[in-house]
């Protein structure tokens, strides 16, 4: 029992860490370093100052590094807890294993040395499963929408990277659900006939530079557009 504890503990502990960098990264954080952040706060190990401003600096951000930061301490605690006791032969499991097996006998010693084996098992597989590409992309696809769709977090809608005069500028935009341009390809968003220019798209953590006209827009993507920026609020922000 206390091996399945462990094991769901350690699982459940990666999903946090990613949830956590999928919501930072909706408050307008950069994905890398939305992902950083979410491993920082969540085992506690602090980031630079300058990252800290970033996070403390916004109510959002500081709402989710509290949680990051309590759900890391209980995890931490529960995960010491229950691996002290896989340690620890129960009962049950010393009467099973110390059956005849063959002509001989299981040592009683060699039950913690198991259970030690069956946990650096685990901890490998869950670390190569969470560290394999593909895995972890669709993973976080997953989360991010559904996040996006019970709006457990809200996005940052809207975002002026560089203002120039005549009200024209560079900004980046995540589609929300409502927006104008939500399930359209570039070509039939009118966003041209807007003297709105798509520069990139950001999804999934991977920027799209220049995309075809062909593309489609989905829910969760990030545009980087230039134009004029009453226009930009207007056709591709849910809430202009």
């Amino acid at each position: 029992m206390n091996l399945v504890l462990f094991i769901t503990v350690l699982v459940v502990s990666f999903i946090v860490v990613r949830i956590g960098a999928i919501a930072f990264q909706l408050t307008g954080l950069e994905w890398s370093m939305a992902k950083f952040q979410a491993l920082s706060c969540f085992t506690s190990t602090g980031f630079t100052t300058k990252e800290a401003e970033l996070v403390t600096g916004d109510k959002q951000r500081r709402r989710i590094a509290s949680v990051l930061i309590i759900l890391g301490h209980a995890g931490f605690v529960t995960m010491i807890a229950t691996l002290a006791n896989s340690l620890r032969a129960s009962t049950a499991l010393e009467n099973k294993l110390a059956t005849p097996i063959l002509p001989f006998r299981l040592p009683l010693f060699l039950v913690p040395l198991i259970n030690l084996l069956v946990i650096l098992v685990a901890v490998y597989i869950i670390y190569r499963l969470f560290t394999n590409t593909k895995f972890v992309r669709k993973l976080t696809h997953a989360l991010r929408k559904r996040i996006i769709k019970r709006e457990i977090f809200k996005p940052v809608s809207f975002e002026e990277l560089l203002l120039a005069t005549g009200g024209y500028g560079v900004s980046r935009v995540a589609v929300c659900a409502g927006s104008p341009v939500l399930d359209k390809m570039i070509l039939k968003s009118e966003l041209r006939e807007h003297d709105i220019t798509i520069l990139a798209i950001v999804r999934d953590g991977e920027t799209i530079p220049n995309p075809e006209a062909s593309k489609k827009i989905l829910l969760g993507d990030e545009l980087i557009c230039f134009g004029k920026l009453q226009n930009i609020r207007t056709r591709i922000c849910m809430n202009p």
